[in-house]
């Protein structure tokens, strides 16, 4: 037992040293848990930014000037009038994305009763900000509407909606962003790197002179689990610390410690499936394409772009069986709600349950390797 342990911890050893040697390795991980994680959360684009707006005004009412001071900083760009028979020409010269028109009588019409329109015209070449800011331009010119009518009429609606966000107040996309982008450079790096590892023996050679040493295929293969579990551990702490909490300023609502502990489980399982993988695949090459095909389906369907119920009904069953879907459940549940162990232990259960069963299978396609090999 005792030599098993020296056996798996002297292997490790060995495979933190050819890890932390390689500069392109170490270049990857640096950069997968900063500046990959930072750029893909500030690039965030289902929000409107800066959108620039003009408006015609034909109206020249209180309501109006209200409509046209209500778009400001950072979602629109302050806005500028312009007359009429400019309108054409200022949106084929992309000066602005979008021009509102308010026509004459326009506040006289809504206080008589009638439902008077508005026109906005809209530069749709950046396509998701034209569709995104005609939504804002709606909801902002209806909520000043209503405000004027009620304020001359005294009208009482029947119901009076509160809208209270739970667990992301702001509504900020930043926050989701940078939790899952966090997540998915755990999934992907260590799959990555922990076949890679098994392939790189191979290739090089190495893994022959392992086969003649007194050692196991569970000792070489939980060796390569720990060893890259662990620098995948601390560049995910490192990184929730300072890009996440620190320079994105998105808040952890529950235990970091519970946090870490289901990280570990999920590591466990992720590097199981690269050694899977590796096992499967002869060259590196191979290994690649088999990422490719991995690791996309499992970021798509775990939950983090979309949720699991938005899925179709036939591929949902599916994902139940990737540790991904769980880790990301039990995940988000502690960052953003504050969950304990006695709300996530169901996904800790599953993950810890693939992860066993993946590193099973993959235990025994290695020996069969190794025995073909031998």
């Amino acid at each position: 037992m005792f030599r098993m342990i020296g056996n798996i911890y002297w292997l490790g050893t060995k495979e933190l040293r050819s890890i932390l040697t390689d500069a392109v390795l170490v270049a990857l991980i640096v950069w997968s848990f900063s500046m990959a994680i930072y750029t893909e959360t500030s690039a965030v684009g289902e929000t409107v930014n800066n959108a620039s707006i003009a408006f015609v005004d034909e109206d020249r009412s209180a309501l109006s000037r209200r409509i046209m001071t209500s778009f400001y900083p950072p979602y629109f760009k302050r806005p500028q009038e312009i007359p009429a028979s400019e309108m054409q020409e200022a949106l084929e010269q992309a000066r602005f994305m979008f021009i509102v028109a308010i026509p004459p009588e326009f506040e006289a019409d809504i206080l008589r009763g009638r439902q008077p329109s508005l026109q906005i015209n809209i530069d749709a070449t950046a396509v998701e900000q034209a569709s995104l800011g005609a939504g804002y331009i709606q909801n902002i010119v209806l909520d000043e509407v209503a405000r004027s009518a009620s304020d001359v009429t005294d009208l009482e609606l029947p119901v009076n909606l509160e809208i209270n966000r739970a667990f992301n107040p702001n509504g900020s996309q930043k926050w989701f962003h940078a939790i899952v982008s966090l997540f998915d450079q755990v999934s992907m790096i260590t799959i990555i790197l922990t076949g890679a590892a098994l392939i790189r023996e191979r290739e090089h050679g190495t893994i022959e002179h392992l086969l003649v040493m007194p050692l196991t295929a569970f000792e070489i293969v939980l060796a390569k689990v720990w060893a890259n579990g662990l620098i995948i551990l601390i560049a995910f702490f490192l990184s929730l610390s300072v890009v996440v909490e620190g320079i994105l300023e998105v808040p952890v609502a529950g235990s970091k410690a519970l946090l870490l502990s289901g990280t570990v489980i999920y590591l466990f399982a992720a590097a199981a499936i690269g050694i899977f993988l590796a096992t499967i695949a002869r060259t590196m090459a191979q290994f690649s394409l088999l990422v490719l095909m991995t690791i996309m389906p499992m970021i798509m369907l775990s939950g983090g772009m979309t949720p699991i119920e938005s899925q179709p009904d036939m591929i949902q069953p599916i994902t139940w069986f990737l540790p991904s879907r769980h880790y990301i459940a039990f995940s988000q549940a502690v960052v953003f709600r504050g969950a304990g162990f006695d709300i996530v232990w169901p996904e800790f259960l599953t993950v810890a349950c693939l992860g066993t069963a993946f590193f099973t299978a993959s235990l025994l396609l290695f020996r069969r390797s190794i025995s073909t090999s031998k």
